[in-house]
């Protein structure tokens, strides 16, 4: 008797719509020898908070920018193929080049931007100016 790992993704995705998701996402990675990392956004009173997770990084990996409201987050991870000593069995990290772009509100301090990597964690901290309100009031016709 042979034992075979059990693969669950064998039997069929969770819904068809997670089928295709996972489809075009990794047909896209593959084909563009990129990915595009999973963030996290958060608003407090105070300010924006977006946290990309981008583990095997180095600082000097990232462009961020900001241009007319669009803050832009670039960078690039590359595989470590000319190593003799070692053979990859398997390959489950993400290597290549990624993408992110957020279109962020009127009311924030674009000279307060902070961004900070650690623990394959990169933050960026977007200051409210409390000075530039967004608020308006709209009436029913």
């Amino acid at each position: 008797m042979n034992l075979v790992k059990r693969n669950p993704e064998w039997y069929g995705p969770a819904s068809v719509d997670a089928f295709f998701d996972r489809f075009f996402n990794d047909s896209l990675q593959k084909n563009h020898n990129g990915f595009s990392p999973k963030v996290d956004i958060a608003e407090t009173a105070k300010a924006f908070e977006i946290q990309v997770a981008v583990p095997g990084f180095n600082k000097s990996d990232f462009s961020i920018d900001l241009k007319e409201g669009k803050l832009s987050i670039t960078g690039e991870r590359k595989l470590e193929k000319e190593n003799k000593e070692k053979n990859f069995i398997s390959i489950q990290t993400e290597y290549g080049k990624f993408y992110k772009s957020f279109q962020l509100p009127d009311n924030i301090d674009e000279k307060g931007i902070e961004a900070v990597y650690e623990n394959g964690i990169l933050e960026l901290r977007i200051p409210k100016d409390e000075t530039k309100k967004v608020e308006s009031k709209i009436a029913v016709k």
